[in-house]
């Protein structure tokens, strides 16, 4: 009886973190006026924290530079957590990748614990990026 609770039990929360694992969910009101080492992007920034060892966080890496080009003025930063142990604490960083999208004035608007996908960085960046209010594409090319 023992085994059986413990089996389910431990199945229940081995789906409760698999279906969190890389969701963009609102982040704690935490003001975010930290030095990364980088500057932060003009009007949003992905700030990536990965480690040597990471599978996802190379997958990530390429999404979030992905979207960092298709969106003007956004900016990709990876930290490696392991050297910026100040910044992991600072944050809350449990586990790797974790990704914080940071709006213009470097507040965080959206966190995901885990590989993201590309539509909900795009969709999450949509928060955090103010509207083009000059009438002007926000594509680079004019599109």
């Amino acid at each position: 009886m023992v085994l059986a609770v413990t089996l389910v039990g431990g199945t229940l929360l081995g789906v409760v973190l698999r279906r969190r694992d890389g969701v963009l969910r609102s982040a704690k009101a935490k003001e975010s006026a930290v030095d990364f080492g980088e500057s932060l992007g003009e009007r949003a920034t992905l700030v990536q924290f990965s480690t040597a060892f990471c599978q996802p966080c190379r997958a990530t890496r390429r999404v979030l530079g992905e979207v960092a080009e298709l969106v003007p003025g956004v900016r990709h930063i990876e930290i490696d957590a392991e050297s910026r142990l100040d910044l992991v604490r600072t944050f809350d960083i449990l586990r790797t990748p974790t990704v914080l999208i940071l709006n213009s004035s470097g507040n965080i608007v959206k966190r995901a614990s885990g590989q993201p996908r590309k539509a909900d960085v795009i969709a999450a960046l949509g928060l955090a990026v103010p509207p083009n209010v000059d009438g002007m594409s926000q594509h680079p090319d004019g599109k």
